[in-house]
């Protein structure tokens, strides 16, 4: 992990303003800023989004104003997003590490909420006013996204922005691999790394709801307490413990189900720790995130060190190991039903995503030091709406530059980031 001081963010003018998001999970292009084509005349939108301008550290995420015309086609809806999910693969993908990142330029952000304000042709189950959860691959963060109506779902009314935000990559990622890869059954024990994070938040609450399942949990100590309130069995502090012999203390045998998203040697000693019939879902290679920057050591390391394994292997130790990987699943439909199946949770009080912290497109920088740093616990959210002049920074002591580029107009902080756009533009 980096210690150094984050940056502050460098918002600009966008300098490429013929950019569009890549295409979402239907493979349904992406066109930010358009309009519903009831609309008699196209209406010029600027609009503020984060933009990853090159690989590297947190200076390649910039805060631009994009100003384009709107135009929807069939099937698409316009959402004014409300709130995002910043997940691990934004901070893979600002180094150049997650493949299905388009090159820059490109607009992070995989997931959000927000409201319809239109809707295209041939669009039956989604009218303006919708409070919507969306899934693409990425371009979501910005403050008006189009999106295929197919990839939005309706919000229960009890669920905050934050909360949809916070939902669909780590909640579809936790249950799909629990219930289609592992196929979880009462009576048994699970693994998890990074127990603190989302992805580890909603594989306790998902395992709270099959009977008498063990959660073993890895996580610094000063989370324990939370993670346990939460519903972790036995946490383990990874960072002064071994955790292999610490499952072994409390599991002689070990446990049924492994959630690796680690890699590497960590891989391995998940394997070692598997009952006979139980199974190992590696889903991803954090150890290779260790500072701002791609660092070709760590990727070095975690290669060398990398399960390797024969047919014969799995045949005499009784065991299993597959990968899981959201981006890589084709099956719209399995998709939509898991949803379906997570919000009736939520609808039920079974599940509810925990917020760690919000934070505005200005102190991006804020938000991604959090979460690459594991001081996080649940969802970190980046909200579009402008943060107003007299907020102050969460984490940083310096001010955030505003979209409007004088610095006498930061200092001064008496006007709100909106009202500089305008300015600017």
């Amino acid at each position: 992990m980096s210690g150094e001081e984050a940056p502050t963010l460098q918002p600009e003018q966008e300098k490429q303003p013929d950019d569009e998001p890549p295409p979402a999970a239907s493979e349904t292009p992406q066109q930010s800023g358009s309009s519903s084509p009831a609309a008699a005349e196209e209406q010029p939108l600027s609009i503020r989004a984060l933009v990853l301008t090159g690989y590297g550290g947190y200076d390649k995420v910039k805060l631009q104003v994009k100003t384009q015309k709107q135009q929807l086609a069939a099937g698409e809806v316009l959402v004014r997003v409300k709130a995002c999910g910043l997940n691990f693969a934004e901070l893979m993908g600002k180094q150049g590490l997650y493949e299905l990142l388009p090159a820059p330029p490109v607009t992070l952000g995989m997931e959000g909420s927000g409201v319809i304000e239109a809707v295209g042709e041939d669009v039956k189950d989604r009218k303006v006013g919708d409070r919507v959860i969306m899934l693409i691959r990425s371009g979501m963060y910005q403050e008006v996204v189009v999106v295929a109506a197919g990839n939005t779902f309706l919000m229960p009314e009890q669920m905050s922005f934050e909360e949809g935000a916070a939902l669909p990559v780590n909640y579809l990622t936790a249950y799909l691999m629990l219930f289609e890869s592992a196929n979880l059954k009462p009576g048994k024990s699970v693994l998890v790394h990074m127990a603190a994070g989302g992805v580890g938040v909603a594989v306790t609450q998902l395992c709270q709801t099959v009977p008498d399942v063990t959660v073993f949990g890895t996580a610094s100590a000063s989370k324990h307490e939370i993670i346990s309130q939460g519903g972790v069995t036995h946490p383990i502090d990874y960072r002064t413990k071994d955790y292999v012999e610490e499952v072994r203390k409390i599991s002689p045998k070990g446990v049924d189900i492994v959630l690796d998203p680690l890699g590497g040697s960590d891989t391995q000693k998940g394997f070692s720790l598997l009952k006979p019939l139980g199974i190992l879902i590696v889903f991803g290679a954090a150890n290779c995130v260790t500072g701002q920057k791609k660092n070709l050591l760590a990727m070095a390391k975690t290669w060398y060190n990398q399960l390797s394994l024969s047919m014969l292997k799995l045949m005499q130790t009784n065991k299993g190991v597959c990968g899981f990987h959201l981006g890589y699943i084709p099956d719209e439909q399995l998709i939509v039903r898991t949803m379906g199946k997570l919000l009736e949770l939520y609808s039920q009080g079974k599940i509810k995503p925990r917020i760690d912290s919000c934070y505005h497109f200005e102190e991006a920088t804020d938000a991604m030091k959090r979460m690459h740093e594991r001081q996080n616990i649940g969802k970190v959210i980046l909200l579009p709406e402008a943060k107003k002049a007299e907020e102050v920074p969460k984490s940083n002591p310096e001010p955030v530059e505003n979209v409007e580029k004088t610095e006498a107009a930061v200092n001064e902080k008496k006007e709100e980031t909106t009202e500089e756009v305008k300015a600017e533009d």
